[in-house]
């Protein structure tokens, strides 16, 4: 039965070519105008709030001088805040130079404390728990180390062999040049200096800062700062917010004019056409199987017009070298055009269906 309807369709489609072809153009227009205008947009949003949410923007750094009292037992204490994507602690700089060159390039040093140290391609576990060090290319660099082959030597006079070279995030380019020393049997009692905390959302920033707060357990909380990116957060919050409104303004515009066209186009075909629905209905069609044809026919050349403005609008977007909307805008836009479609289609549907066999057939 399906089939048969998908066939009859097509066949009533082909019948009246000139309102097929309209239908289809009108249907391309929409989705060309929408996917050149909106699509453009949230393209170019998605561009912009990609870069916002890049870890460095959802950074919160915490800053403790040595009176504050706070130790790295504190990241344990983190570990039930939820919202947290990473955490990190770090000890106060100590300044280092090149194990045979004693006279050379100083490069400041820290402990390291956390359990996730593998983002920063740091070896875990370590074969040498706390006799390792590992530094990113400009640390290697100013310490004369390009190979990552020989070790450094702390004022303190600790030495540490080099392990492997360190992928700084954005988030961590502020401690450049970064050399660090990763303390996995740490006891919690080791004063920490920094906590590099990175929030799973923007929106997450103030409030996991508050929580990291809460947790310290400072001595002296006065002696404490706290640098974070919420001033972002709330820029991503108004740039998606206006977006938004104006692409969904915009979007709702033309599937409301769309839906309008292709009512009036089918209420005219249905009048042109109605000594023909009258004798479906002599001939034993139901109303909800005049309904369902009309239907189908439009969810035919509907999908036609989708898959051709589809394919034109992404080649356009591409030629033109702007970004594109997504497969989520693009899908959601082809259905809001299908139901809109079919929407528009129904009232059209309905009088066809009404129409009395008997009074159309004596219609000259």
């Amino acid at each position: 039965m399906t089939g048969q309807l998908i066939r009859e369709a097509f066949a009533s489609a082909r019948s009246g070519p000139v309102a097929s072809i309209v239908t289809i153009i009108m249907v391309t227009g929409m989705i060309l105008a929408v996917m050149l205008t909106t699509g453009r947009t949230v393209g170019a949003e998605q561009n912009v709030l990609g870069s916002i949410d890049s870890a460095g923007t959802r950074s919160i750094v915490i800053r403790a001088e040595d009176s504050a009292g706070v130790t790295a037992d504190a990241l344990n204490r983190m570990a039930g805040i939820e919202g947290i994507e990473w955490a990190g602690a770090f000890s106060s700089a100590i300044d280092s130079t090149n194990g045979i060159n004693p006279d050379g390039t100083r490069v400041p040093v820290r402990f390291a404390y956390g359990t996730n140290l593998a983002r920063l391609d740091i070896n875990t576990p370590s074969p040498l728990p706390g006799e390792l060090a590992y530094a990113s290319q400009t640390a290697l660099d100013q310490l004369g180390l390009i190979d990552i082959a020989g070790s450094i030597t702390l004022t303190t006079g600790s030495n540490y062999a080099v392990a492997g070279r360190i992928n700084v995030p954005d988030f961590l380019t502020g401690f450049e040049p970064l050399a660090l020393v990763p303390q996995p049997n740490a006891t919690g009692t080791e004063p920490i200096n920094v906590i590099v905390v990175i929030a799973e959302r923007p929106d997450l920033v103030a409030p996991v800062s508050a929580a990291v707060l809460s947790v310290l357990a400072a001595d002296d909380p006065t002696k404490i700062t706290v640098q974070t990116s919420a001033a972002l957060a709330e820029l991503r919050a108004l740039i998606e917010g206006q977006l938004g409104s104006f692409s969904r303004g915009l979007v709702l515009a033309l599937l409301g004019l769309t839906g309008a066209l292709v009512a009036i186009l089918l209420y005219g075909l249905v009048m042109m056409r109605r000594k023909d629905f009258g004798r479906r209905r002599a001939l034993g069609a139901t109303r909800s199987y005049i309904v369902t044809l009309l239907l189908a026919q439009t969810a035919l050349l509907a999908t036609a017009g989708i898959a051709i403005g589809t394919i034109g609008s992404v080649i356009a977007l591409l030629a033109l070298g702007d970004p594109l909307p997504g497969l989520a805008f693009t899908a959601a836009l082809a259905i809001l055009t299908l139901v809109t479609a079919l929407i528009a289609a129904l009232v059209p549907a309905l009088v066809a269906s009404r129409r009395e066999p008997i009074r159309e057939l004596r219609v000259p």
